[in-house]
C-alpha cells in the first residue's frame, strides 16, 4: 500500500473502534511477534521517551504511530513497571491534540519537579505550506491524564534549522538544564543547552562545545548524565560516513565521555564510541533507577529501513534495559539483574568443540557462554538454525574480531545492503550473554564490554543452536535458560487505570 501524506497524518480518533480492534487482532497474530520484548500494540514503535522512576514505579513511553508501519502522526504510548521486567499499559498517553503538536508528539524526556512528573517533548507543527515549526513543550502527568502547558521554547534559535528536537532535562547545582538535538544553518549537527531556575523560564546558553564540529548533518536524542565523576553525553549523529567496521548503519548512536565546564559549555572528552555494534539500535534514553543506577533502553530499529514486518502493518520493538557503569574509562552495558526472574528451567553443557555439533533447540531463550579454553582460529555459535537458515556469531582469535552475520538468518530488511557487523574486542573472548527472541538477538560480550543488537526474521522451523570451530579446539560451558513469555506479568499488582 502506498501511504499518502493524508493517510500518515490521520489520528487514531479518526478511525472507528471496530477498525482499530481489527488492527489489534491482526497485529497480535502477525509473524515475528516478540515473546518478551516491548513492541507496539499496533502500527509502528520508535524512540523510548519519558523514561523515569518515581514513587516506586517506572514510567516508560514509546513514540507510536498506531495505524501502520510508517512514520506518521506520532503519539506517546505509556507503560508502567515496578521492575522493568513486567509492564502494564497506562491509559495516560501523550496525544497530538494542540496546535503546538498538531502533527505529532516527537521525542522527549521526563523529570520530577515538586513531586510531579513533568514530560518535556518536541511538538511537531506544520503550516499549510508544510513548513515545520518545532515547539518544546512541558506537560504534567497527573492522576487524570496529561496536562499540557504552553511551549517553553517556540521554534529554533537563530542560526539553526527546523531540525531542533528531543529535549532531555536534568538538575545540577540548583539549576535545571535541557539539551536539545539541533542542526545548524550550515547543515551540521550539534547540541544546544538551555537552563532554568524555576522550570518555567528558560535561558538559551549556547552550544555544547566538543571536538566534533563537522560530524554529520543532524544530532538526535541527546542525553547527559554523570557516572562516578565522568560526564557522559549520548547522541545520534546522522550523515556520518562509514569507516571500516565503524558507522555502518544508516544512522549512528554513541557517546563521548570526559568533563564539561558548565561555565563555558566546553567538554574535554574521548573519541565518539558507538554504543552498539549491531544492525538495529538507535535513540537510547536513560534514567536513574530505584537503586541510583543509570539504566538505558533503546529503540531496536532505525529510521528509513524497510523491515519484513512492515507487510503486516507493525514495526519495531525496544531493547532490554541495560545498567551502565564506567570501568577503566569505558562505558559498560549489562542487562538488568531483574531479568533473571524470567528464567524457568535450564540446561547446562560443557563441550569440546572441534567440529560442527548441535547442542540445543529453542526460539526464545537466554544463553550464558563461558570460554574455558580456546586454541581454534575461529569459534562459531549459530542461533535459530534449520536446514536453510542460521544466524552466526564468529570470533577470530588472532585478531580478536567478533562478527555478527545474518546473511542466512531468513528474511532481511529491503534496503540494508550488507549482512555483517563486526568489531575488534579489547580483550580475548571469555564470556557471552545472549538473549534470543522470535525476531531479535541481543549479545553482551565479556560482561558488557561490547554489545550487538539486531533484528532477525527466521522461518518457523529455525530453532536450533549449534557450535563449531576451525583450525583447533574450544572448550565451552553453555547454559540455556527457557524464558517466560509476555511483558504483562500476572500478579504484578500494578494499578494503571485512571
Amino acid at each position: 500500500m502506498e501511504w499518502t501524506r493524508e493517510m500518515k497524518y490521520r489520528r487514531i480518533e479518526d478511525i472507528d473502534a471496530m477498525q482499530y480492534e481489527t488492527l489489534k487482532i491482526n497485529t497480535e497474530n502477525a509473524t515475528w511477534r516478540q515473546k518478551y520484548h516491548i513492541q507496539p500494540v499496533t502500527g509502528l514503535l520508535n524512540d523510548p521517551n519519558g523514561f523515569i522512576y518515581h514513587d516506586g514505579m517506572y514510567h516508560l513511553f514509546y513514540q507510536w504511530f498506531p495505524l501502520g508501519a510508517v512514520h506518521g502522526m506520532k503519539y506517546w504510548y505509556h507503560l508502567v513497571s515496578k521492575d522493568l521486567v513486567c509492564f502494564e499499559s497506562d491509559d495516560r498517553t501523550v496525544d497530538p491534540d494542540t496546535r503546538y503538536d498538531s502533527h505529532g508528539a516527537y521525542s522527549g524526556s521526563a523529570f520530577v519537579v515538586d513531586d510531579e512528573i513533568k514530560l518535556i517533548y518536541t511538538g511537531n507543527h506544520r503550516t499549510k505550506e508544510w513548513t515545520r515549526i518545532p515547539y518544546q513543550i512541558i506537560a504534567t502527568l497527573t492522576e487524570d491524564g496529561v496536562i499540557k502547558e504552553k511551549p517553553f521554547i517556540e521554534g529554533p534559535e537563530e542560526g539553526y534549522t527546523e531540525h531542533y528536537r528531543d529535549p532531555k532535562v536534568w538538575k545540577m547545582h540548583g539549576k535545571y538544564y535541557a539539551v536539545i538535538g539541533a542542526q545548524r544553518d550550515n547543515l551540521t549537527g550539534t547540541i544546544v543547552v538551555y537552563s532554568s531556575l524555576d522550570f518555567k523560564e528558560w535561558l538559551f546558553e549556547g552550544e555544547l562545545k566538543t571536538r566534533y564540529e563537522n560530524f554529520g548533518y543532524m544530532w538526535e536524542c541527546p542525553d547527559y548524565f554523570n557516572i562516578d565523576g565522568n560526564d557522559i553525553v549520548l547522541f545520534c549523529p546522522q550523515g556520518v560516513e562509514a569507516q571500516d567496521d565503524a558507522y555502518r548503519n544508516i544512522y549512528q548512536s554513541g557517546y563521548i565521555i570526559g568533563a564539561i565546564d558548565f561555565n563555558t559549555l566546553t567538554m574535554t572528552h574521548s573519541n565518539f564510541e558507538e554504543l552498539d555494534n549491531g544492525f538495529d539500535f538507535y535513540a537510547p534514553q536513560t534514567t536513574v533507577g530505584r537503586n541510583d543506577e543509570r539504566i538505558l533502553i533503546g529503540w531496536m530499529g532505525l529510521p528509513d529501513i524497510h523491515y519484513p514486518t512492515d507487510k503486516d502493518d507493525w514495526a519495531h520493538c525496544l531493547t532490554l534495559p541495560r545498567v551502565l557503569t564506567v570501568e577503566n574509562g569505558e562505558l559498560i552495558q549489562r542487562p538488568i539483574k531483574a531479568l533473571a526472574s524470567r528464567r524457568m528451567d535450564s540446561e547446562t553443557k560443557t563441550i569440546e568443540v572441534s567440529q560442527e555439533q548441535a547442542i540445543f533447540t529453542g526460539k526464545y531463550y537466554e544463553l550464558l557462554v563461558y570460554i574455558e579454553s580456546l586454541s581454534a582460529e575461529v569459534l562459531n555459535i549459530d542461533l535459530r538454525v534449520s536446514d536453510e537458515e542460521y544466524t552466526r556469531l564468529s570470533y577470530h582469535t588472532r585478531t580478536r574480531s567478533f562478527i555478527f552475520d545474518r546473511t542466512y538468518s531468513g528474511a532481511l530488511p529491503e534496503n540494508v545492503e550488507d549482512t555483517r557487523r563486526a568489531t575488534v574486542l579489547k580483550d580475548d573472548l571469555k564470556q557471552l550473554q545472549i538473549f534470543v527472541d522470535e525476531s531479535s538477538v541481543e549479545i553482551f560480550i565479556n560482561d558488557g564490554a561490547n554489545v550487538f543488537t539486531s533484528r532477525i526474521f527466521p522461518s518457523e522451523d529455525s530453532d536450533g543452536v549449534r557450535v563449531s570451530s576451525s583450525d583447533g579446539q574450544a572448550k565451552l560451558t553453555i547454559t540455556k535458560f527457557n524464558l517466560k513469555e509476555g511483558i504483562s506479568c500476572q500478579n504484578s499488582m500494578l494499578s494503571v487505570k485512571h
